[in-house]
């Protein structure tokens, strides 16, 4: 069992910067693929990043590349989003996940069927 916490939102104003964070209990953080996902008002979750589980390989969304990076400290049980130049359709709730999956490549990751544990969710919101 994993328990996954979310912290690091708030109000920005677009253009700015946050950065989230997700702790995790338990002593096997380091054997999951961590990720984070977002849902707008309205709108389905859909997948921001993903991180596999020794840090060294990392995916992302189109909507986040280049703005957003996904990192993580094993020691720490802490998986990391940092969010710059954001945008108001940035706003969303987002949610950190764990997989116990490990699949080749990014794809699979995409989806949250492929993730096992969830945390409750931190309010990220935009001001244009």
């Amino acid at each position: 069992q994993v328990q996954l916490v979310e912290s690091g939102g708030g109000l920005v104003q677009a253009g700015g910067s946050l950065r989230l964070s997700c702790a995790a209990s338990g002593r096997t953080f380091s054997s999951y693929v961590m990720g984070w996902f977002r849902q707008a008002p309205g709108k389905e979750r859909e997948f921001v990043a993903a991180i596999k589980q020794s840090g060294a390989n990392t995916c992302y969304a189109d909507s986040g590349k280049g703005r957003f990076t996904i990192s993580r400290d094993n020691a720490k049980n802490t998986v990391y989003l940092q969010m710059n130049s954001l945008k108001p359709e940035d706003t969303a709730v987002y949610y950190c996940a764990a997989s116990s999956h490990t699949f080749f490549g990014c794809s699979l990751y995409y989806t949250g069927g492929s993730y096992d544990y969830w945390g409750q969710g931190t309010q990220v919101t935009v001001s244009s």
